[in-house]
């Protein structure tokens, strides 16, 4: 038995029940009109054309590539790129560093990645990376060679939420950050939640007000330098009313991972985008006018184009 390919095996096993593990969730009840039904990418993107104007534009559309770990580890990223490709995405959000194992980008360096997506007519104005402040020169280098128009990570930056004064602390590191990256030209820095940044709370030391950490991290960010990526699933989840927080926070949220599952909401009820019990009609009203990038995620998706061609034509053919 070759033991290198088996060991292979094993490790994108473990790595897509990882993933799975860390999709809890919890959502809000609600209909949904899902799109209609297309036999190939040709009546896809046809459709997807007729519903322009009255849902989520195709162009604002992403996709973490995080949800196809085991895919990618599979077959490779070229196969996961060129079925996006077909469905009529036009943006992906890759995850990790180029020349690490653990990452979205095969054997391609980030200059090399972005050519193969230009080749497709596609981009990655996001990505989940580094956030270690001691090497973010070398991580801007890369978000510069892809062309990235956000730079951030699937968490916060360091050194976290563990006390008030660290979430003080965890905003102005993302302040450095932000001006960094704007300067560099690749866009504002951002989070992204789950839901321990909205069952965190402390009290504020000015008002008595007990406020959570994100509201903390909102308040005390640069909104020239700093945005936030809003995991709806996550934000749920914790309890929190999505639709109204963009309604007073909007402003500083550019960018939302669109997740959705079914009750009893636990590890194993996420499904495709429209497929599950979230209301998106209030949600994606509130984040209208503000939000640039609506991203999919399924943590651990089935190694088929099935999760992102059903949510992509679900966004796309929504009506809100």
């Amino acid at each position: 038995m070759n033991t290198s390919l088996t060991l292979k095996r094993r490790t994108v096993a473990a790595l897509a029940a990882a993933a799975a593990v860390a999709g809890s969730a919890f959502a809000l009840a609600g209909p949904a009109t899902a799109a209609p039904p297309s036999d190939n990418a040709n009546d896809r993107a046809h459709a997807a054309s007729q519903c322009a104007g009255r849902s989520v534009p195709a162009n604002q559309i992403s996709i973490q590539m995080f949800s196809y770990l085991g895919w990618i580890f599979e077959d490779g990223i070229d196969t996961v790129v060129d079925e996006l490709d077909e469905i009529g995405f036009r943006n992906i959000e890759p995850f990790g560093t180029p020349g690490s194992f653990f990452s979205s980008y095969g054997d391609y360096s980030a200059e090399e990645f972005r050519d193969e997506l230009r080749d497709r007519g596609m981009r990655a104005p996001s990505s989940h990376g580094s956030t270690d402040e001691a090497t973010f020169g070398t991580t801007l280098e890369l978000a510069k060679d892809l062309g990235q128009k956000y730079v951030g990570s699937g968490g916060f930056a360091s050194p976290g939420i563990g006390s008030y004064e660290n979430t003080l602390a965890t905003a102005e590191t993302m302040n450095r950050l932000g001006e960094r990256s704007v300067q560099n030209g690749t866009g504002k820095f951002f989070g992204h939640n789950h839901a321990s940044e909205f069952t965190t709370q402390y009290e504020d030391p000015a008002t008595g007000e007990m406020k959570s950490a994100w509201e903390i991290l909102v308040e005390n960010t640069d909104p020239r330098y700093v945005t936030f990526q809003l995991d709806v699933y996550w934000a749920i989840s914790a309890g929190v009313d999505v639709a109204a927080l963009l309604e007073e926070h909007g402003d500083r949220v550019e960018l939302l991972h669109i997740k959705d599952g079914t009750a009893p909401y636990g590890r194993a009820d996420l499904t495709d985008v429209g497929e599950g019990d979230i209301d998106w009609g209030p949600i994606l009203r509130a984040a209208q006018g503000n939000v640039k990038l609506y991203v999919l995620e399924r943590d651990g998706a089935p190694a088929d184009a099935e999760f992102a061609r059903d949510s992509f034509d679900f966004l796309t053919c929504y009506t809100y």
